[in-house]
């Protein structure tokens, strides 16, 4: 593994497939192809356990006849034609949906903005076992460390081509590089276990292996001998691995399809103050080197940066053209493409940051629970109730004391938005971001 994969010919193999299709009776087609190439090392206890190494091609042709539409995926591609026959073939016997036809052509973009996404440089085994060695000695050399979950680093690259029978061809290459390692303190029964993690467009925008092995065995210590919180109501501080999940229930609500289908909460507060006037939510497929970005979405059309919330007040849904239409809106360029079909989502999404410092937000509760971890997937989307078991650090007088385990924190969303107050800790590590954020009147339940 050497060199780049050569994308030159995935054009013309997308076009093809188009043309296949038309050839073979569908009025409107699209083809998306992809090749990639990716290669990861796992280690634990300081030896190797696995090497990963894959390169491969994927070839989805959907095809419409009339309302119906079909999806074919093949991973060779030797008969366009053959493909095209059984996409249109099954499209034909599909049941019919009116919403769900390719983007309008008047959506479709015709500048490709040049995104920083690929990284030419290619890492060997040698060096990624050497940072995933690195990480995983940062971990267990943390005093407290008794065991190691592993370290991890890896690499992939790929390319995607997409081609519409309304004469759209767009394509784009991304890389991505990561580094992760898990630690294990304490003994027995008393054992704790935490991680880091890091990913980046480019390898060297990355940190030290040392520094995320150092922080996974920081957590992990700082965990041993949680206790039980006394139940009551309290302000919730969320630590900013774990924030981000706050505004994914929102961009869940938001989405297009949950309120095509009348299952959000939201379905009446477009246009409504949902949040304080401080707080903004925004999605920018355009950052530069940014983990989601990208210079189209799903179905060719033209992404830009978009306000989901600012001033405190819902100003869009997330829509891809089939939402869109069913609500008799216009796309945003939110298109997920996944194998069949598409579905609307969001590209690098950011909850802005606030003025005060965790610090200040941690003084400023009193009393309250600060939470490292969430378990369980407890967030309701069609009422808002929200109810997650938790642990992290109790909060009393206004400092972080003992850590905390088996406890539960619950609302719902509608409030906790209202009561939603970022810090002004914001670092971009993820595709959804956002900085330690405190939430007030939440029920702890504990003990």
């Amino acid at each position: 593994m050497t060199d780049h994969p050569d994308q030159t010919d995935l054009a013309d193999r997308a076009a093809q497939l188009v043309e296949a299709a038309l050839k073979a009776g569908a009025d409107t087609a699209d083809a998306i192809c992809v090749r990639g190439m990716s290669m990861s090392v796992d280690v634990r206890l300081g030896k190797v356990e696995e090497t990963r190494r894959a390169e491969g091609d994927d070839f989805t042709l959907r095809a419409f006849v009339g309302k119906r539409s079909a999806a074919v995926s093949a991973n060779t591609l030797a008969d366009p034609a053959e493909l095209a026959e059984r996409a249109v073939a099954m499209a034909r016997v599909a049941p019919q949906d009116p919403y769900n036809a390719l983007a309008d052509p008047d959506r479709l973009t015709t500048t490709f903005p040049d995104l920083d996404l690929l990284d030419p440089s290619i890492p060997s085994a040698e060096e990624l076992t050497d940072k995933a060695r690195a990480a995983e000695d940062a971990a267990r050399a943390v005093p407290g460390v008794t065991n190691s979950g592993g370290g991890s680093a890896g690499w992939r690259l790929g390319g995607l081509v997409l081609a519409t029978s309304h004469g759209f061809v767009g394509a784009y290459s991304a890389s991505r590089f990561s580094i992760s390692a898990s630690a294990i303190a304490g003994e027995g029964t008393g054992m704790e276990r935490d991680y880091d993690s890091e990913s980046r467009i480019y390898r060297a925008d990355l940190p030290d292996p040392v520094e995320i092995g150092r922080r996974a065995g920081d957590r992990a210590v700082r965990r041993l001998a949680p206790r039980q919180m006394a139940t009551g109501k309290g302000i919730v501080i969320y630590d900013p691995r774990i924030s981000t999940g706050l505004i994914g229930h929102l961009v869940g609500a938001a989405n297009g399809a949950s309120i095509a289908r009348k299952t959000s909460f939201l379905i009446d507060k477009l246009g409504s103050a949902i949040f304080s006037p401080a707080i903004r939510v925004h999605d920018d497929p355009h950052r530069r080197r940014g983990l989601g970005s990208r210079p189209f979405d799903g179905e060719g059309v033209a992404s830009a940066p978009l306000d989901i919330v600012s001033d405190g007040i819902l100003r869009t849904w997330i829509l891809d053209s089939a939402s869109a239409r069913e609500l008799g809106l216009v796309t945003n360029g939110r298109a997920n493409r996944g194998a069949s079909s598409t579905s609307p989502g969001i590209t690098n999404l950011t909850l802005e940051p606030g003025t005060q410092t965790p610090e200040e937000l941690i003084a400023e509760a009193g009393n309250g629970l600060y939470v490292t971890e969430l378990i369980g997937h407890g967030a309701n989307l069609m009422t808002g109730d929200y109810s997650r078991g938790a642990a992290g650090f109790a909060i009393e007088n206004g400092v972080l004391t003992h850590p905390v385990a088996e406890v539960t924190i619950a609302g719902n969303l509608i409030d906790m938005f209202r009561n939603m107050k970022p810090a002004n800790d914001l670092r971009y590590r993820f595709a959804v971001n956002a900085p330690t954020v405190a939430v007030e009147g939440l029920t702890i339940a504990g003990r």
